[in-house]
């Protein structure tokens, strides 16, 4: 690092946390940026800020937005309360850098010389409105990459899906031969599964829209300029390409910060369905040769390194993870959440590393196990047939036409003798071969 940027306060921050843990994202960092950018902008427009100034502070924000001055935000993840110290590192890296180009501009004596980092970058500001804003900002954007992700997704099943419309397969509950269905009827179920929780996280979504910028320090606008707040959300909106507005209560939006919790339970419950079919296709490949093996799961990399030729399951067991993950994280968000006091949802910067790493790895994750597993499953036909064939579950169809009691007596024959239960109704006269063929066929 050639120069340092950051001033006294994040020194302090430095000294105070020296943790050996992840640097604060940076689309957290961008966004407190762009709020930045466009408070500049807004003081402008409400003739508090002379053009010079709002012109170098722009013109800061657009390089450390290019990723020129990553370098430069050095903290940790983990540190105090609304995240003081990493508001302070933005605001001091952008006054330092804005102060440099404003020396280069210099055309006469009457052009200021600096810019502070409290009195000009953070005007009207206080870190309990920018820091949940920018959080805000930044779970959007990785809220819409995980929709994207989930729509690749669901594309999968759904092609899937129709490729097995017409392979009859054995349908389990409770681990036990159940009815029969169709693979692309299993592959459709999942599709809707994830549809359904994509609505939740759409809703959850509209949350975000809503900041308490423009609140300040409890959500009453102390120290807040009106004409300020007249065109604020207006540049906002231009720099963001988002449609944010002011919530309705500035103070509720400060003083709870749930809405962040909402967001992260609709991604467990998502994460939660996605583990759920991970392990379904775990079950169903299992073997090759010892399991059920009904699905064929692309072979991406050796699953040993002392059993030769085996492959693992490695996407779904990683889908599984991801779930284990993302829940722990919700614990702590609701923990965190729950840790507000009076005027302030003070337990901020746990928030936001938790919730950025759920979206981010779940966005990543997800796109991958569609793009790598879904896309190239095979299905092993002679061994769903077979496992059909050889199942209970063709009962259930029988129940209208010989009862349930004599139903049930041709199971328990069928699984004591190891007879098909084809065989046992044949056996029993109960029906003949075409009517049996046509209870089966109907349903196909």
């Amino acid at each position: 690092m050639a120069k340092r940027y950051y001033g006294a306060q994040t020194e302090k921050a430095i000294k105070n946390f020296p943790f050996d843990f992840r640097h604060t994202y940076k689309e957290l960092i961008y966004a407190v940026v762009e709020i930045k950018k466009a408070a500049a902008r807004a003081h402008q427009l409400a003739k508090e800020l002379d053009k010079k100034r709002a012109d170098a502070i722009v013109g800061a924000c657009d390089e450390v937005l290019r990723g020129k001055f990553d370098d430069q935000f050095v903290l940790p993840s983990f540190q105090s309360g609304m995240g003081t110290s990493n508001h302070m590192n933005v605001n001091e890296v952008v006054a330092n850098r804005a102060s440099e180009l404003l020396e280069l501009r210099k055309s006469d004596e009457a052009t200021p010389h600096r810019i502070h980092p409290n009195d000009d970058v953070n005007m009207s500001h206080s870190t309990n409105d920018v820091m949940p804003s920018a959080l805000k900002i930044a779970a959007i954007r990785l809220t819409d990459k995980l929709l994207a992700s989930t729509d690749i997704l669901i594309a999968a099943f759904e092609k899937k899906a129709k490729q097995f419309s017409r392979i009859l397969k054995l349908g389990r509950t409770h681990m036990q031969d159940a009815v029969p269905m169709t693979l692309g009827d299993e592959f459709a179920s999942y599709a809707e599964t994830i549809r359904r929780r994509q609505k939740g996280i759409r809703e959850a979504r509209e949350y975000l829209l809503e900041l308490n910028l423009g609140g300040s320090a409890i959500g009453n606008s102390i120290n807040v300029s009106p004409k300020y707040k007249r065109f604020l959300y207006r540049e906002l909106q231009k720099v963001t390409k988002l449609s944010v507005r002011p919530g309705k209560n500035l103070m509720s939006q400060t003083a709870s910060v749930t809405d962040f919790l909402v967001v992260s339970q609709t991604l467990t419950a998502l994460c939660a369905d996605l583990s759920k079919i991970a392990g379904d296709f775990r079950i169903l490949s299992s073997g090759p040769k010892g399991g059920i093996g009904e699905l064929v799961l692309p072979e991406l990399q050796a699953g040993s390194s002392i059993m030769p030729g085996k492959v693992n399951p490695v996407l779904p067991e990683a889908l599984s993870q991801l779930y284990y993950l993302v829940s722990g994280n919700n614990l702590t968000i609701e923990k965190a959440c729950e840790g507000a006091q009076l005027e302030l949802g003070v337990m901020m910067p746990v928030i936001t590393d938790r919730l950025i790493e759920s979206l981010k790895l779940s966005a990543e994750m997800v796109e991958q196990f569609a793009k790598k597993c879904v896309a190239g499953i095979l299905a092993n036909k002679p061994r769903i047939k077979e496992h059909l064939e050889k199942s209970t579950a063709y009962a259930t169809l029988l129940n209208p036409i010989i009862g349930y009691d004599e139903a049930a007596a041709c199971v328990k024959e069928a699984v004591a003798t190891g007879k098909t239960l084809r065989e046992v109704v044949l056996a029993k006269k109960l029906l003949t071969p075409k009517e049996f063929d046509r209870v089966v066929s109907a349903f196909e």
